[in-house]
């Protein structure tokens, strides 16, 4: 019997542009934050699509293609976020990045997303989330 392989995408600006087409795809269409999305990026979503590829090129690659402003500031804006919302937006980043990248890459966008979603997350709620410390938890050496 011959063991299937797995393909992965090579760390490039045109991966980092599937992964977040992708990603975004389906926190559209997912029910809890799907709504928050929608209302904060009605009528803007190519434009903000191409701000999380190059913000995703520049953390992932180096490129140094985001040009800032008040991410923080705009974040903290909205309205009617909660846990949930942060534990469904790490989770569906978990399964993207787990299936596009091989492992080892795909850690480090993990890595990278959760101490984004864990800084949003502590101006919102004044806490760490439940998922950083589970994170940390399953990094932690075992002895």
């Amino acid at each position: 019997m011959t063991e299937a392989t797995t393909t992965y995408l090579e760390p490039s600006a045109d991966s980092m542009a599937t992964l977040v087409h992708a990603f975004y795809a389906d926190v559209r269409a997912h029910p809890l934050l799907g709504p928050v999305f929608e209302s904060a990026l009605h009528g803007r979503w190519d434009e903000h699509l191409a701000r999380l590829v190059d913000f995703w090129c520049t953390v992932a690659l180096g490129q140094r293609r985001f040009k800032g402003g008040d991410v923080f500031g705009k974040h903290m804006a909205l309205s009617g976020v909660t846990p949930a919302h942060f534990a469904a937006w790490v989770g569906l980043w978990q399964q993207h990045t787990s299936r596009l990248f091989a492992p080892d890459f795909a850690q480090e966008l993990q890595i990278a997303a959760h101490g984004i979603a864990r800084n949003l997350f502590r101006g919102y709620f004044g806490a760490e989330p439940a998922f950083a410390e589970a994170r940390e938890r399953d990094a932690a050496p075992h002895g």
